[in-house]
């Protein structure tokens, strides 16, 4: 059923949505016995900006997801995703390592990650040559608060969610250190069901076609992490760290009316679609880090495992209907079984050599080898024999081999205490090879990328400063979108998958000023060569979502931003706005898989959209235990390669209560419900398509956390992940 859930999909790939530091402090000396300190909640370094959370009042009580929302920059109009300035959809990194799980999984444990937990979260709008990341995704690099000095402290938390039914879920986390030895842990579960309705028209000149109903998808997720980190000597450390999650869905169920127009007539008809699905994600990393001088010089190398299981069974059904949704009779079934097993290699190896306090080299690559397989099997029902029989167009053994090989360069210096920049390069290889076992048809690739990187940094006093990025980088498509197969919402609305699809090229600008580490204005621009998106072709009564290269898309990004505290901190604002430009040009009339001709699909539109996201914290209590928190954000109509989606908002209030070790939220959201996605398409010739999803994203939610254990602190390093983009493409 998550796969059949494909409109929200592609709004989730699509859409666009005090403290304590380690920074040098300000000193103001007004006179021999008094010095005031100025904090720097949210500044810009070298190559990403810094919002310090460590003893945020907002901090406390809340998810790790949770506090990604109220950091600058970073939105979400989904709760599934994660974006900065709007674009695409954001790498999690934690301490420096990128997290192996899929977006799915990341996300459930976000959202069960304490935020007592979180010291700092680092925004890496651009990111250098030296990360693994693609396309347009920028990094939000997560880093965890220090471990106990020879303790042990840890969390729990409960979580009770209503919207259109009853949720839950529970996590717990516990830190150990003792001398050498130190040890971070997880546990999480949840009960989460996601509830939808769906009114999707499309048509022509001569057909027309209504389908409305329900979607439900019943979940429950249970996952956690092990990390154990072990001081060799004072130069050199090992880790290794584990990561488990295993989500099922099953008992899934979609049901829609469908009334379909022909210049025959009009006829009646339901479609239920049932689906029980199983996924296990496991990941292990086993790394090493030397320390070569007392400069901050260093090697680290990392090897790591992924694997990725997903078991899916679903049903489709069809029945004859009158205007009233008295079933007639069964008209057509068939059943699929869509299994995806990814198994995942990955090598690194980086080299920090700082010659000078203001200069500094890094080298490295990293290999990785990747290998999917999925065994479809589609099955249409006889009606007159009640036996099944396999479809051999829509059935197909696909296998896939990848093999990434690549190797960056980066110098960084510091010209003087105004100036510094850093410059660098990426090569990667990319040799895979696609084949359909039944029919013998082999897809072979073998392309090059040099991926050139550069930002220059310039403070012009220490209230004002200015910074400037390039960078390129290559999308690839998921392992899954690769894979021919069909996945069905009526027997008439599907999506086509596409082996054929190729990889993107992305360039990025980005320009950003800063007043005060309060004020913020940033200028960007972002250019993918060739997207590969979701297409909707039209012939008669069907509508097919084809997935392929489909044409180039420009966003050029205003913002105006503030982080700051009012009235003596009993306020602290985070608030930006701006305006985003969308042109995106395209054209398709063919299904690249099967050749089949469609009307022509023409996209050549430019849109300029308004945005607005406002987070703020209200200190109730002199005591600092009370808060309130408004929260609003704002989406003027904006072009999509599927259409315009219309404005989108949502209000959220939050109430949080800190008592002793204990801290109580409870919060509404999308008071007025409207985080709805509404999507619509008007062609030339006619031909229309429109997409209505109500996500019942109004509701209200209780939590409690229990902070226990040592509060002395002593730092755990950050690791260095030895990971590709492997694990963002495991997602459907």
């Amino acid at each position: 059923m998550k796969k059949t859930i494909f409109p929200l999909a592609l709004l989730s790939m699509t859409l666009a949505y005090s403290q304590k530091g380690d920074q040098k402090d300000t000193l103001s000396i007004q006179s021999i016995q008094e010095v005031t300190m100025t904090k720097k909640v949210f500044q810009k370094k070298a190559d990403r900006f810094v919002y310090d959370v460590a003893n945020a009042p907002v901090a406390k009580g809340n998810t790790g997801f949770g506090l990604l929302l109220q950091a600058p920059l970073v939105s979400s109009t989904d709760d599934k995703t994660l974006q900065i300035l709007g674009k695409s959809n954001a790498i999690i990194y934690i301490n420096g390592s990128k997290t192996m799980m899929n977006t799915e999984a990341v996300i459930e444990m976000l959202k069960n990650m304490p935020s007592e937990n979180i010291s700092k979260i680092e925004i890496i709008s651009v990111p250098g040559s030296e990360f693994d990341v693609e396309s347009t995704d920028g990094i939000i690099n997560i880093i965890l608060k220090k471990k106990p000095d020879d303790g042990i402290n840890g969390n729990v938390r409960a979580t009770n969610n209503h919207a259109k039914v009853n949720r839950q879920s529970a996590a717990a986390s516990l830190n150990f250190r003792k001398n050498k030895l130190g040890i971070s842990s997880s546990l999480r579960f949840s009960n989460w069901t996601t509830n939808q309705e769906y009114l999707l028209k499309n048509g022509t000149k001569d057909y027309f076609n209504i389908s409305e109903g329900p979607v439900n998808d019943p979940s429950q997720n249970l996952g956690g992490y092990l990390n154990i980190d072990y001081s060799l000597s004072e130069k050199q450390n090992i880790a290794l760290l584990l990561n488990s999650n295993a989500n099922r869905s099953y008992g899934s169920d979609a049901e829609l009316f469908n009334t379909v127009t022909t210049p025959a007539g009009t006829t009646y008809n339901i479609t239920q679609n049932k689906d029980d699905s199983r996924a296990y994600n496991n990941s292990a990393n086993l790394n090493y880090q030397l320390k070569t001088d007392e400069n901050g010089s260093k090697i680290n190398m990392s090897i790591a495992y992924l694997n990725y299981r997903k078991f899916a069974n679903s049903t489709n059904e069809t029945f004859d209907s009158d205007s009233n949704r008295w079933i007639h009779g069964l008209s057509q079934r068939f059943r699929q079984e869509t299994p995806q097993i990814i198994n995942s290699y990955t090598a690194k190896a980086d080299y920090l050599q700082k010659l000078k306090k203001d200069f500094t080299i890094t080298a490295g690559g990293n290999f990785s080898k990747t290998e999917t397989d999925n065994d479809i099997l589609h099955e249409n029902l006889d009606l007159n024999t009640g036996s099944y029989n396999k479809d051999f167009s829509q059935s197909n053994h696909f296998v896939y081999h990848e093999r990434i090989a690549a190797a960056y360069f980066t110098v960084e210096k510091t010209f003087s205490d105004a100036f510094s920049a850093k410059v660098g390069t990426r090569y990667e290889n990319t040799d895979s090879t696609g084949e359909t076992l039944d029919t013998q048809e082999t897809l072979k690739r073998n392309y090059n990328n040099f991926l050139p990187f550069a930002s220059f940094n310039y403070q012009l006093n220490p209230d004002n400063s200015f910074s400037f990025a390039f960078s390129s980088r290559v999308k690839r498509p998921s392992f899954w979108e690769i894979n021919p197969v069909r996945v069905y919402l009526t027997p008439s609305n599907y999506i086509q998958n596409n082996p054929f699809v190729k990889a993107s090229n992305v360039y990025n600008n980005e320009l950003t000023y800063m007043y005060k580490n309060s004020y913020f204005l940033i200028l960007s621009h972002t250019l993918l060569k060739d997207d590969a998106t979701q297409i909707p072709l039209q012939n008669g009564n069907e509508l097919r979502y084809i997935r392929t290269n489909f044409g180039d898309k420009n966003m050029l990004n205003a913002f105006v931003g503030i982080n700051k505290n009012f009235f003596k901190g009993i306020l602290n604002s985070n608030t930006n706005a701006g305006i985003q430009t969308n042109q995106v040009k395209g054209f398709l009339d063919t299904d690249p898989i099967t050749g089949d001709l469609f009307d022509p699909y023409v996209m050549d539109r430019t849109t300029t959209s308004f945005r607005l996201q406002s987070n703020n914290n209200i200190r109730l209590s002199s005591k600092k235990d009370l808060f309130l928190g408004v929260n609003y954000f704002y989406i003027s109509s904006q072009v999509m390669s599927i259409g315009m989606l219309q404005p989108i908002s949502s209000l959220d209030i939050n109430l949080r209560k800190i008592w002793n070790d204990w801290t109580f939220v409870l919060q509404a959201r999308d008071v007025f419900n409207t985080n709805i996605a509404i999507i619509e398409d008007i062609q030339a010739n006619g031909n229309y398509n429109s997409v209505y999803n109500k996500g019942f994203n109004r509701n209200i939610e209780l939590s409690v956390t229990y902070n226990f254990g040592n509060r002395k602190l002593k730092k755990m390093r950050e690791i260095n992940d030895a990971t590709s983009e492997i694990n963002s493409r495991t997602g459907s």
